[in-house]
């Protein structure tokens, strides 16, 4: 089982360690590609454009300086790089250690700048949302999506995909990996109306990662995810292609 987790713009400083190491990464098909997106961003970040492009407030300023030395900035693995309500619930310091082995071998990040991790890998703390039209490379998750392709789709097992949409943009399964690749959506009930709602996803998203990680046994259909995640106490309804999770208000 494979669970995509989108990264999160908040991210732990990295005070010392080693430098980016491209080619150690994982996932090395996508070396080049993100030779070139690296490359991209370090010539943006020297010129007035960088922070309309990147969208970011005058309090996010420094974060231009800081894209400027990512090729010698120290690195962390990304397991402790990236925070926020996502990794706040999924709480891989708190792990046991059985079910940190997992996320290892479990959780792949997605990311504008770097395509898609694991948690090990060791990158410096950087500003690039998925979102952004990047100059002279374009929109990212066009970019990206000839590239992850072949890399996820050839990927054993069930995929839980809990990305956000703009990073659900960067990789959509071909055919015959459709079926083995399940959405999970997050509503809220009340009233007996259902909604789509954006910081409770994340909350539940994080929540659902790491039930999963604990989860000794990987289900391997979408029918058996779903049973495990009812089984654990969460309201989980299956459609065609996805999960949804409910969430009272």
């Amino acid at each position: 089982m494979l669970i995509l987790l989108p990264p999160s713009e908040a991210k732990s400083a990295a005070k010392r360690g080693p430098a980016l190491d491209l080619a150690g990464l994982s996932f090395p098909e996508l070396t080049c590609h993100r030779e070139k997106v690296l490359d991209a961003l370090v010539q943006l970040c020297h010129t007035p454009a960088a922070q309309q492009v990147l969208d970011l407030t005058d309090g996010l300023a420094g974060e231009i300086t800081r894209n400027r030395g990512l090729r010698t900035a120290p690195t962390l693995a990304a397991g402790k790089l990236y925070s926020g309500v996502l990794y706040d619930h999924l709480g891989l310091a708190s792990l046991p250690a059985g079910a940190r082995r997992r996320a290892t071998q479990r959780i792949v990040i997605m990311s504008g700048l770097w395509g898609a991790l694991r948690l090990t890998d060791r990158v410096p703390p950087y500003r690039l949302s998925m979102g952004v039209r990047l100059p002279p490379i374009g929109g990212l998750a066009a970019y990206w999506r000839p590239a992850l392709s072949p890399v996820l789709d050839a990927e054993p097992g069930l995929i839980v995909d809990l990305r956000s949409a703009t990073y659900g943009a960067a990789w959509k399964p071909r055919r015959e990996a459709k079926q083995r690749v399940i959405a999970v959506r997050v509503l809220q009930e009340a009233n007996g109306k259902r909604t789509v709602v954006s910081h409770m996803a994340k909350a539940t998203r994080g929540a659902v990662a790491r039930s999963l990680v604990e989860n000794t046994k990987a289900p391997a259909t979408p029918e058996q995810l779903a049973q495990v995640l009812t089984g654990l106490g969460y309201r989980a309804e299956l459609a065609p292609g996805r999960l949804d999770i409910i969430i009272s208000s």
